[in-house]
């Protein structure tokens, strides 16, 4: 083939996207939602292990400047880590093995794979934001996968704001299916229906399945429970909030945004845009190969 890997690969999604959007009762069907579904109820453990921590880590300035340091780089390496289960990438993982991609210990072994850390850039530019007074602290995430790593960037979500370090997120997902399990909007809807009644999603049997994997506990109920009010609470008050464009489902470099018009003039209202994912790293690189 002449043309680059991220062309093909891009085209190759697209064409298969249009073969459902051109039709009248297919047009929004997502061909790999079965496999988002059964990723995300495998992803309990690592949900548990979050949700049963959400409510301190969230709670108002409670800790010193250190320990605040320390949980804000926890968080962002809890979402950065969050893509171990790219199902465009481990198409033949087994249950047990997504689950040991998401504990905590994975996590903290993983933290020398790191290339290029800024975090504390980051935390030094939120901080004095918050501490300046600032009316309103805008971060966009950029997405990437659902399942797990959408719980993990709206946990992020849910931490920035509640800690005053943002006063506004904005979730860009994909507008068509892209990549196997990349965000559309439709997978918001799914994961918050999970966690808002998560004894159905994950202990009710699944059509393709024979048996049921978990067991929740009320406490745990009430931990994912507690999350999704929250959440849902910063979306009412319009904290919270997704915003779709064709651009993300495009073969082209980033440097092309400013040629962008209104998509780039809103991004420039942000203090801070956070790229997910291997692909968008390729297209702020420019490396198509």
């Amino acid at each position: 083939m002449d043309s680059s890997w991220l062309f093909s690969e891009c085209y190759l999604y697209r064409r298969i996207a249009t073969y459902f959007t051109t039709t009248t009762k297919w047009n929004t069907f997502d061909v790999f939602l079965s496999s988002k579904l059964t990723t995300l109820r495998s992803s309990l453990p690592a949900i548990l292990e979050l949700a049963h921590r959400y409510s301190s880590v969230t709670s108002p300035s409670i800790f010193t400047d250190e320990a605040s340091s320390l949980l804000f780089h926890e968080i962002f390496l809890i979402c950065l880590w969050g893509n171990a289960t790219d199902l465009s990438l481990l198409t033949t993982l087994s249950y047990d093995e997504i689950q040991s991609l998401q504990g905590s210990h994975a996590r903290k072994e993983s933290e020398k794979n790191i290339l290029a850390n800024d975090l504390d850039e980051i935390y030094t530019l939120l901080t004095s934001l918050k501490a300046s007074g600032r009316q309103e602290i805008r971060v966009d995430i950029v997405l990437d996968n659902s399942g797990f790593e959408l719980f993990v960037d709206l946990y992020l979500a849910g931490y920035l704001l509640s800690q005053g370090l943002a006063t506004n997120i904005v979730l860009h997902p994909k507008n068509h299916p892209w990549f196997v399990s990349d965000v559309l909007p439709s997978d918001f809807a799914i994961l918050l229906n999970a966690l808002q009644d998560p004894v159905d999603f994950f202990i009710t049997k699944n059509e393709s399945e024979h048996e049921t994997k978990h067991d929740l506990k009320t406490e745990d109920t009430e931990a994912i429970k507690g999350l999704f009010a929250s959440l849902a609470t910063f979306h009412a008050e319009g904290k919270l909030s997704i915003r779709t464009n064709k651009y993300w489902t495009l073969q082209d470099p980033f440097w092309t945004l400013p040629e962008q018009g209104e998509l780039w003039e809103d991004l420039k209202s942000s203090e801070l845009v956070i790229y997910k994912g291997d692909l968008n790293y390729r297209k702020l690189t420019g490396d198509p190969h």
